[in-house]
């Protein structure tokens, strides 16, 4: 099992970047660049590559609607090159809100965008010219849309460090995940219950894993939480900083009826929680959403308590397929990842 962090959107990227280099020293083999609605991914990627030099460095995630395949595949490359080959390209589809609100792109065919996205990416980076025709159309045409009807299919003018760069997907709903297990090489799902993914996810696994494309090795799973190792209730009082993050995501990620993290609430069986946290949240009702948030899954989802129930949930997730153990330290970043890494090795 691999350690690997996440950089908030809300943070300060240059603050962040000077810790990364500290855990990568203490034994963190992945951190992941988040983006949502803040600071682009890419800057800050290109960042600690330079910052850096062992550390696997992801995009977690950039979204499939607001840049074509043609500039994933640049951003991809040009990272890759870099980091010398250390560029993981996360994916995924975010939602309505950011996508239509913020990029202004219609939100439309999820599934066979994501899918053509991945396939022209794999393609480009072998340097074979863009064609497609499917959700995208390269090269463009008169009967498509184009004004001048001069585009070609081009390849990628500059040669990258590798023609394959591990491609992960951040997928919730059953379909998404079906298709993830079968062409991704990695699926990042969020807050992540150990004991009831089989139970939400097995099926859809299962089914995209029988279709998985040749040449992909096994898939790999990166999920976690906070960690914070210590005896006493001081420590376990410390679970309840989770609290506004699950809340954000099942209360106000997205509108009623199209928030997929209230939907895998729902799924892992806690349908009123899921029901009356995202009304609380929506009317303004933060800290109220905040005590329903039910505490068997923020103990399950995250890594809080004395060293041997840490290791226990360490065990959870193994077993639960997590191959790449995703940590937030509560305190002392450095010391916890270098115990973590002790643990998972």
């Amino acid at each position: 099992m691999r350690l690997a962090s996440l950089l908030m959107y809300d943070g300060n990227p240059r603050a962040a970047a000077d810790q990364v280099v500290a855990l990568e020293k203490a034994g963190l083999d992945s951190v992941w660049v988040a983006e949502a609605y803040g600071f682009d991914s890419p800057t800050l990627m290109g960042y600690l590559a330079a910052r850096t030099e062992t550390v696997q460095i992801g995009s977690g995630i950039l979204n499939i609607y607001s840049r074509t395949p043609g500039a994933l595949l640049q951003t991809a490359a040009g990272l890759d090159n870099v980091s010398g080959g250390r560029a993981i390209l996360g994916l995924g589809v975010s939602g309505p809100q950011v996508i239509e609100g913020f990029h202004g792109v219609p939100y439309r065919r999820p599934l066979a965008r994501t899918a053509e996205v991945v396939d022209i990416v794999r393609r480009g980076l072998r340097r074979e010219p863009l064609t497609a025709d499917g959700e995208f159309h390269l090269p463009l045409t008169k009967d498509d849309g184009a004004v001048t009807g001069l585009g070609k299919p081009l390849k990628l003018l500059t040669r990258p460090e590798r023609d394959t760069i591990p491609i992960w997907i951040a997928a919730l709903g059953p379909k998404n995940v079906e298709q993830t297990a079968a062409i991704a090489d990695g699926w990042i799902p969020h807050l992540f219950h150990p004991e009831k993914a089989h139970t939400v996810w097995g099926e859809a696994l299962a089914a995209g894993n029988a279709e998985r494309q040749e040449g992909l090795g096994p898939l790999q799973v990166m999920a976690g939480g906070l960690v914070a190792i210590g005896e006493g209730p001081d420590t376990a009082a410390l679970l309840d900083l989770a609290r506004p993050y699950f809340t954000l995501y099942v209360g106000g990620m997205g509108a009623k009826g199209r928030n997929f993290y209230n939907d895998v609430a729902r799924a892992y069986g806690y349908e009123e929680e899921a029901e009356a946290i995202q009304d609380l949240y929506l009317s303004g009702k933060k800290k109220e959403a905040e005590a329903l948030v039910p505490t068997e899954w923020l103990e399950a989802a995250n890594l809080v308590g004395p060293a041997s129930y840490v290791k226990e949930r360490i065990a959870a997730f193994r077993e639960a397929g997590v191959t790449d153990l995703h940590v937030t330290p509560v305190s002392d970043p450095v010391a916890t990842v270098e115990q973590l890494k002790e643990w998972v090795s």
